[in-house]
């Protein structure tokens, strides 16, 4: 290809709040890198950590970075060790959660939750992320999407498929499901419970305009837990045996904590949002030990099984995204795009490195 001599880049130099938007070299794939052409990037939670940089971030992330994790582009360049089926002007979104490929995770099929893994766009064993026109991505996390899924849809493939490999755990199929917290992965997780067979999908949040859309998206049941009590209202819903299912997709304390009073006997819970504090049980007998519960926590995606299931859900809008991406800005206005998100003014916020 005719590279680019510099590109446009967010860049985290130095501790503290925000970015740098700057010229960086355009860089030059190596072994088995990719250069790959960023079409979308999208802002997750996380993001919003690395860019005020508090204390959660300064334990997930090392600088210099470039932020930028949930992204799709095509290939325009590739190294010499590159296999052959990345070529130049495939689309590809990117595994961040980079496997060492040696510890006994690795080497038992558990590359997503790795000993030693590096982390794409934190700068955890690379400096590269997707907010950047251009980006390297090694081979072996490169996502070869397999359908012409536009580019906003590809860029939220890596939350679907946490909603997806959460739910997988717990199987939700002739069971009705309560889901915690209706941000993206919350609402992703509406369209796939039901795909996997869900019989009552519950969604449950304290923000009326994202219960709407959970209403949009397929949920059965929506419950306002500022307005509503939220125990009553899924004892209702059950016939006082509570749901056979739950993801937590929240990350509130007091959500988290009275989630296993709301499971029937023999149900099963997947926490998916991030805590902020210590998790306590009020009672754990009557609520954990006599209920003969299952607890599951994930991290990330199976690699890369969940990433093909998460795209056909969407290719054949099995799982819808349309309601949930609110925001699209040019890269440029990275300042703007995260006082959106961080003001809950929007729900999936895109960033375009080549919009004007």
């Amino acid at each position: 290809m005719d590279r680019p001599v510099a590109m446009k880049a967010l860049v985290k130099e130095h501790p503290g709040a925000s970015y740098v938007y700057k010229d960086v070299p355009v860089p030059t794939p190596e072994g088995d890198e990719l250069l790959v052409k960023v079409g979308k990037v999208a802002l997750c939670g996380s993001d919003i950590a690395l860019y005020q940089w508090g204390e959660v971030a300064q334990k997930i992330a090392r600088i210099p970075f470039t932020p930028g994790h949930e992204m799709v582009g095509e290939i325009v360049e590739a190294g010499p060790l590159a296999p052959k089926e990345y070529a130049v002007g495939k689309r590809v979104c990117v595994e961040n959660h980079f496997y060492c490929g040696g510890c006994y995770q690795c080497t038992h099929d558990l590359r997503h939750i790795c000993q030693r893994m590096s982390q794409f766009g934190h700068g955890k064993g690379t400096i590269y992320g997707g907010c950047s026109e251009y980006t390297i991505i090694p081979a072996r996390y490169a996502y070869l999407l397999t359908t012409d899924l536009d580019d906003a849809k590809a860029a939220i493939l890596e939350p679907c498929g946490v909603a997806h490999q959460a739910l997988e755990e717990i199987c939700p199929k002739g069971e009705d499901i309560l889901i915690q917290g209706c941000g993206p992965v919350g609402l992703l997780a509406i369209g796939v419970a039901r795909a996997m067979g869900a019989t009552k999908i519950i969604a449950a949040d304290i923000v009326e305009g994202r219960l709407e859309v959970a209403k949009q998206l397929g949920a059965d049941v929506v419950i306002n837990c500022k307005t509503q009590n939220l125990r009553d209202e899924v004892m209702k819903e059950t016939e006082g045996n509570g749901v056979g299912r739950l993801m937590e997709a929240s990350g509130a304390i007091a959500l988290i904590n009275n989630c296993f009073s709301l499971l029937r006997k023999g149900g099963q819970v997947v926490l998916v949002g991030l805590p902020k504090s210590s998790i306590h049980i009020e009672r754990p007998l009557e609520d954990v030990l006599f209920k003969s519960l299952t607890l599951k926590t994930i991290h990330g995606r199976k690699i890369f099984h969940t990433w093909v299931e998460s795209e056909r859900l969407v290719a054949t809008n099995l799982v819808k995204t349309d309601p949930i991406i609110t925001h699209d800005f040019p890269l440029s206005q990275f300042e703007e795009a995260f006082r959106v998100l961080v003001s809950g003014d929007g729900c999936k916020v895109l960033l375009t490195p080549d919009k004007k």
